[in-house]
């Protein structure tokens, strides 16, 4: 998106979420032009509702949903396979294992989308997401000018045209089914026919080289399935593999067309493949031990070191409160010294499950479950489920965590940051207002970097009997105007730190702690009981002054260190 955004005559922008952005690419297919919607696999699934309907008013321009899984969970709160979702949506999916071709296959999905009136699913996954490569450049197709037409008997899904339609769908699939067989993604390369191997995408690298001489049918359209040339390659081989990642969707299929292969018994159903995987399960004890451990030292998730989402769970560290969280880089307030996240399912499900919770225990709830969300998350999905809780005159407190930015994705702008995509200046959503139009009554905005200010605020949000909200706002520490402040930093004047650890339990990077030994406390000239002294590394330092808040013997000074 980010390298789209750089061409003319393409345009590209953020959507609130992923169900936006699709409806947006139907309306702009609807019109006549080309759209392109990209989403991770949970994406999706935000996304399904216009996605199944899509399927039945089909298109007028290509419409194309580019969706990455991510196996192994890298950054993700599950692991599912969306090849299921052209499936059940009964639409085209394609699925590359290099960058040559992604580039051409989204080409092809736009000539398929058109040519059949259906959207197209294009399937990565992470490691085609976070691969370059060489490609061939093409010229640009020409295409028609988007106008405004009208069409209800196709776009209007009313049980009588949608019944019409859903016939049409099964027409459509059978042309589809018939082009796979033909299809120049579908190879058979020939070799040893031994051991024949079935797969897509970057399973398909792994085979490679894992068994180079062995022949191969290459599913570069994975769904509908070429069961005509599935078929001829089976009857080739003495012993049929299917090596794929996640779920067993090819296996299943190819089994139902009463086609003897081995797949899941041998192949992980879960995580990333790799070569000595797959090597190892076909022929065990012949793996190449490729992926040997190396001695590297821990390098635990930490938020940054001046991030302002710390202050916030820092206090929420000492209220023994029930914190319903969220998806982002503020999940990582779950890990310890914070440990202060209990739940952490969706985007947006904070607001909702805390509200849940708050009527499940009944009267006296309100001071124990907060809610947490990211204002661009809050965005994305955590309105409605605040809609729901003033509503039903729920008790509970949500903490909008408003850094500037969507900061876990990539710094990416969101309608509350006051930028467009391409950086230009756009409506910058008025949390506060928004809050108070949707009916709470309470609002309040700390800078999280007082901590013991934002604490007290904290305290009396949650200690009011119906709904409140408390606004965090300070910018992500990452952003380009952060970093090119001038240098200062905080450092600790060590000779007045009494070691009580109030620095330490922040968790900062940036701070690191030196445990005296037997009778050192004393040579030193401190406490006889002291454990130890804490120390800035004015290097690291963001300058966001939460330790120096927190410290009350004047250990810890800022300006006067050196960055």
């Amino acid at each position: 998106m980010e390298n789209l955004s750089r061409y003319d005559g393409v345009y590209t922008e953020w959507a609130p979420n992923e169900k936006v952005g699709l409806e947006v690419a139907i309306g702009a297919s609807f019109a006549g032009s080309r759209a392109l919607a990209t989403m991770k696999h949970v994406g999706l699934n935000v996304a399904a509702d216009p996605l199944f309907t899509a399927s039945y008013t089909g298109v007028k321009g290509g419409l194309v949903i580019l969706c990455a899984d991510d196996p192994e969970m890298h950054s993700s709160q599950n692991e599912q396979d969306n090849r299921n979702y052209a499936f059940a949506a009964k639409l085209p999916m394609l699925e590359p294992s290099d960058p040559m071709e992604a580039k051409e296959m989204i080409k092809t999905a736009f000539e398929l989308s058109e040519n059949l009136d259906t959207p197209v699913i294009v399937r990565i996954t992470t490691r085609i997401a976070h691969v370059k490569g060489v490609v061939e450049k093409r010229e640009r197709a020409e295409v028609a000018q988007a106008e405004i037409t009208k069409n209800p008997a196709k776009q209007v899904m009313l049980p009588g045209m949608a019944r019409k339609r859903r016939a049409y769908m099964e027409e459509r699939m059978a042309q589809c089914r018939e082009m796979a067989e033909t299809d120049e993604f579908n190879t058979i390369e020939q070799g040893d026919t031994k051991k024949g191997f079935i797969t897509a995408g970057v399973a398909y690298l792994y085979v490679k080289e894992a068994f180079p001489e062995a022949a191969v049918l290459k599913l570069g359209m994975c769904w509908p399935l070429p069961e005509k040339k599935i078929r001829e390659f089976a009857a080739t081989v003495d012993e049929l593999f299917v090596v794929e990642e996640l779920d067993p969707f090819l296996e299943t299929h190819i089994k139902a067309m009463g086609i003897t292969c081995t797949g899941k018994e041998l192949i992980p159903n879960q995580g990333e493949l790799n070569t000595a995987i797959i090597r190892e399960a076909i022929v065990p004890g012949s793996g190449p031990d490729l992926f040997e451990e190396a001695e590297l030292p821990l390098r635990p998730p930490n938020m940054c070191a001046g991030c302002p989402h710390r202050g916030i769970f820092f206090n929420l560290s000492r209220m023994k409160l029930f914190v319903s969280g969220d998806i982002g880089c503020y999940t990582l307030g779950f890990l310890p010294p914070l440990s202060s996240m209990d739940s952490c399912v969706c985007m947006g499900a904070s607001v909702s499950i805390a509200h849940g919770i708050a009527k499940a225990v009944g009267d006296g709830a309100h001071d124990k479950v907060v809610s947490v969300i990211g204002d661009s998350t809050f965005i994305h999905s955590g309105i409605t489920g605040l809609i729901n809780t003033v509503y039903n005159n729920s008790a509970s407190t949500l903490i909008i965590l408003d850094n500037r930015i969507t900061a876990m994705t990539g710094q990416q702008q969101n309608p509350a940051s006051g930028y467009s995509m391409k950086g230009e200046p756009a409506n910058q959503l008025d949390l506060e207002a928004l809050c108070r139009a949707v009916g709470v009554k309470h609002v309040f905005t700390v800078n999280p970097h007082e901590v013991p200010e934002t604490r007290e605020v904290l305290k009396k949000a949650v200690a009011l009997e119906e709904p409140s909200v408390v606004i965090s706002r300070a910018p992500c520490v990452l952003l380009p105007e952060m970093k090119e402040r001038k240098p200062v930093s905080y450092f600790t004047n060590q000779e007045n730190c009494v070691g009580c650890m109030s620095c330490i339990r922040l968790g900062c990077p940036a701070i690191s702690w030196t445990v005296f030994g037997e009778g050192e406390a004393e040579r030193r000239g401190y406490r006889k009981k002291q454990k130890g002294i804490s120390k800035i590394d004015e290097i690291l330092c963001n300058d966001c002054g939460q330790c120096a808040s927190l410290c009350k013997f004047n250990a810890i000074t800022r300006g006067e260190g050196k960055k």
